[in-house]
């Protein structure tokens, strides 16, 4: 059903064709609730009652509030901002057959054939140096700019027989005519207010251009580029800043690569959670035993969606474990432990959401099908604490244009706003208490 908060979803969707774009508006978001941006290469004077957040590489994201200085633990959300698309490499340009084409690799995992006929445009960063100062800015053409046309079936009589496209050869996006050659930094560098010449760096993606929509009987479901993870993200910032804390410290993570196994300086993988959970201690005069005592006494949510059941194919799905759209948060297990998700975590959240009549789901992958990892068992390894991964039900996980119910947002708000009002308690011995 439409209602205003996901009308205010897809519009945080439309205007966020990257993680840098994402991580910006999500700064905005926090800003007008009154947080202020802490540097990690300058001093923290955190103040009690203070609210705060911190960037890194303008891809990821933490903010939390210090309740009291003599806090129990952290209550921490983690989501991704990244989504699987194409990224421009340099000197993109080829010419051939009287076309520019942009050279460009697959970033993530994703279906290659939704990306065929479909209007596509370009953003990301720009670096340039201005005296001593290399600076950062943004671009997005925001208008129909490329496109990757299919071969015509007459043409390739295989085109639906399970045709496999090589990505060097079958997805490079058209820029223009032969008359275009030499132009594309120069029309990237107009639209960000520089000169070409100027730019000494750049992360450039090709994204899906269709903005979000409504669709089915009453509007049941709503379909749009990137619901993977930033409908998450979106959710649990929402819930974040609509929450009363209590006396741990409400933590609110968003990370960039985790399409890409999360390896890098601002990934799940990296000390960036570690890092800032030390200096909310250290600045609260915590000593490195006091951290390792709130640690314990800490849970994360790993939000990152879920599959749905497909209504063609329900034998891709685990026979009992079936999600569906608009039936709640899905709670997600693997015993291999691509999710973290254990008899206490899972408890914990069950617990939570009966409280608050939110509609909970499981999903288990087939026994013979593997599945993919998320940010919580890689963040444990830098930070390890309780930790449930849970999502929403969607339809074509990591196609251009994704598709999830319109009740299930509503849900994971109140769940978060929920979660972050809690502290857990270790009591040891496979005991705690959430309070």
């Amino acid at each position: 059903m439409k209602n205003q908060l996901n009308d205010q979803l897809l519009t945080f969707l439309n205007e966020s064709p990257t993680c840098f774009h994402a991580v910006y508006n999500m700064k905005e978001m926090l800003e007008k609730e009154g947080y202020l941006e802490l540097i990690e290469g300058a001093s923290w004077d955190l103040l009690e009652g203070g609210k705060y957040f911190v960037q890194r590489n303008q891809s990821s994201i933490i903010a939390f509030q210090i309740p009291t200085k003599d806090f129990q633990g952290f209550m921490i959300s983690a989501s991704h901002s990244d989504s699987p698309c194409f990224k421009i490499k340099e000197n993109p340009e080829m010419v051939n057959n009287g076309y520019v084409k942009l050279n460009v690799e697959r970033y993530g995992g994703m279906l290659m054939n939704p990306w065929f006929d479909r209007p596509l445009s370009v953003a990301g960063r720009l670096i340039v140096k201005n005296k001593d100062r290399f600076e950062t800015h943004l671009v997005n053409i925001d208008h129909s700019f490329l496109l990757m046309p299919n071969v015509a079936i007459h043409q390739n009589r295989k085109a639906n027989d399970g045709f496999v496209n090589n990505a060097q050869v079958d997805m490079l996006p058209i820029y223009g005519t032969q008359e275009a050659k030499g132009t594309f930094m120069k029309t990237i560098a107009e639209a960000a207010g520089l000169n070409e010449e100027d730019i000494l760096g750049h992360d450039l993606f090709v994204y899906p251009f269709e903005k979000g929509c409504y669709w089915g009987y009453q509007d049941a479901f709503m379909s749009s580029p990137r619901f993977d993870d930033l409908q998450c993200a979106y959710g649990s910032l929402v819930g974040f800043l609509n929450a009363k804390n209590n006396s741990s410290v409400p933590v609110f993570a968003c990370f960039d690569n985790e399409e890409v196994g999360s390896g890098t300086k601002q990934g799940a993988d990296s000390t960036f959670l570690k890092d800032v959970l030390k200096r909310i201690c250290y600045s609260c005069k915590k000593d490195d035993e006091a951290y390792l005592k709130a640690v314990a006494s800490s849970f994360m949510i790993s939000a990152d969606n879920a599959h749905a059941i497909h209504p063609n194919h329900p034998e891709m799905t685990d026979p009992v474990n079936q999600p569906k759209m608009n039936q709640g948060i899905v709670i997600k297990y693997n015993a291999n432990q691509k999710y973290t998700t254990d008899a206490i975590s899972s408890a914990i959240l069950k617990d939570l959401c009966k409280e608050k009549n939110i509609p909970v789901q499981e999903f288990t992958n087939r026994s013979d099908m593997p599945g993919g990892s998320t940010l919580g068992n890689i963040s444990n390894a830098h930070v390890s604490l309780n930790t449930v991964d849970i999502g929403l039900a969607q339809l074509a996980m990591h196609s251009p244009f994704e598709t999830c119910g319109t009740q299930d947002l509503e849900y994971l708000v109140c769940l978060m706003k929920a979660f972050f009002t809690k502290s857990l308690e270790d009591l040891g011995n496979g005991n705690y208490a959430l309070r």
